[in-house]
């Protein structure tokens, strides 16, 4: 073999050998690269409380320390073996909190975004702790630090809801939920109702915040009529007969307004 071919055999293998090595070293980069992301550890915990409807119950410290009771050590941690799921799910076993989304941003920190449940009614009880009752009935503890004022629920049937997760789960609860929603909607019956006082029965009595006359409601069925004839009571018949003259109107019996 002339010694052309062999200087040109050998350069051959010279340039393979530098591509084969380029080849080896751009893998190991990228092996290198790969792993030092699958090592990204838990850098901080940045909590979002979604406050729309000024509910103070739960702040940003304390579902802090929600979520550091349920993963200890989360800061530091690899952030592929952390089950942000799971922890999801179990912020929402607390009954303040409505939603949870978990989920880490670019810069290795896991983000905790709650949504609160919005308090529209209290149940008030003369032996045991009180509770509130939120927009989709969930049954809420009470709170040292904040007191949301809400219309007021007394009496016998209390008992019954203090039990539940949620008041749709015990009969005429959920009746009783659309009642105490149409009083939130509505800003005269908001000012005007301050207490249901409710029997074990079910019953309903109406306790107004201005005028003097207890209202018997009854069952809380037909909750859109029974409200229309009290409005008419309060319209038409107290500025003729007088504001003080009566104690007492039923709404119990349809098409009638007895007043006494």
């Amino acid at each position: 073999m002339s010694m052309k071919w062999k200087l040109k055999l050998n350069l051959d293998i010279k340039r393979e050998l530098r591509v084969t090595a380029a080849l080896i070293g751009v893998a190991a980069l990228i092996g290198f690269s790969e792993r030092e992301q699958a090592r990204i550890v838990c850098r901080n915990v940045i909590v979002d409380v979604n406050n729309d409807h000024e509910n103070y119950f739960m702040d940003e410290a304390e579902v802090g320390r929600l979520v550091a009771s349920m993963q200890p050590g989360m800061i530091g941690a690899d952030l592929n073996e952390l089950n942000l799921k799971d922890i999801e799910k179990k912020l929402t076993t607390d009954s303040h909190i409505g939603d949870a989304q978990l989920f880490s941003d670019l810069k290795g920190n896991i983000v905790v975004s709650v949504e609160l449940r919005r308090p529209i009614a209290r149940v008030v009880r003369s032996q045991g702790p009180d509770a509130y009752i939120a927009e989709d009935g969930t049954i809420m503890s009470t709170s040292d630090r904040y007191t949301s004022r809400v219309v007021l629920l007394t009496g016998g049937f209390c008992e019954k809801l203090i039990r539940v997760e949620n008041i749709q789960e015990v009969e005429q609860g959920a009746g009783l939920l659309d009642m105490i929603r149409f009083i939130n909607e509505d800003e005269f019956w908001r000012a005007q109702v301050s207490q249901l006082d409710i029997n074990s029965a079910g019953d309903v009595r109406i306790i107004p915040q201005v005028t003097r006359q207890i209202v018997e409601f009854g069952k809380t069925d037909q909750v859109e009529t029974k409200f229309a004839k009290l409005m008419i009571f309060y319209k038409k018949i107290l500025p003729q007969r007088g504001w003080t003259k009566y104690q007492r109107v039923n709404l119990e019996y349809e098409g009638q307004i007895i007043a006494e």
